[in-house]
């Protein structure tokens, strides 16, 4: 699995090209991630758009990136009404009205994304930052694309924010224990490849903690 790492803002979500096809979240940089793309690929060649969750940090983007490039949006059935709220976006925090996303696919727990050489992406539902939430399991690299689950050195995503749960956040990080992780793709800091497997235990221990 091929991945490209972009991050356009101080702010703004990591994006991740996969494979040359497929574009995890997209942050709020429009232009600047454009640019990035297009440095690797044909914009065009972007086949998906799959949003790890509804926060206006990781999808401000995906619009005008899916109308430029024929690519489809997909997010869990749970975040896709939440894509156009004002608040539960968290749009209004950085100063911005929801943007208008219609998804083209509605993903569930289980799904599998083809992403191509023989790989696909399954769908894990890790609701607790948002209802929807999701991360992303390649199971050939033993990669995972966590969204704002978790993060690396044990951190966790927030719960405060409007449709944030804390003991569902608990329950979605118990099954992302049970996975073989060798690399964390993170929704935001640094991809790590350090005893990926503990990191994410200690994660578990933290929101645990705080219940």
């Amino acid at each position: 699995m091929q991945v490209k790492i972009f991050n356009t803002g101080l702010y703004d979500a990591n994006s991740y090209l996969i494979n040359g096809k497929i574009l995890v979240d997209t942050g709020m940089n429009t232009k600047g991630l454009i640019a990035e793309i297009e440095n690797n690929i044909d914009i065009k060649d972007l086949d998906l758009i799959i949003l790890t969750h509804c926060h206006y940090d990781h999808t401000a983007s995906a619009r005008e990136i899916a109308q430029m490039s024929g690519a489809k949006i997909a997010i869990h059935k749970n975040d896709a009404p939440l894509l156009k709220n004002d608040h539960v976006s968290a749009a209004l925090m950085f100063g911005h009205r929801a943007p208008s996303i219609e998804p083209d696919i509605l993903l569930n727990e289980d799904d599998r994304i083809t992403i191509g050489n023989d790989e696909e992406l399954e769908v894990i539902h890790t609701p607790g930052h948002t209802p929807g939430g999701i991360c992303l399991y390649e199971a050939n690299s033993k990669s995972l694309f966590s969204g704002d689950t978790v993060f690396p050195n044990g951190s966790i995503g927030r719960t405060d924010f409007e449709g944030g749960n804390r003991s569902q956040l608990t329950g979605s990080i118990s099954k992302l224990v049970k996975l073989d992780v060798e690399t964390l793709y993170p929704g935001h800091g640094e991809v790590t490849s350090n005893d990926v497997n503990k990191q994410i235990e200690f994660s578990l221990r933290m929101s645990r903690s705080i219940l």
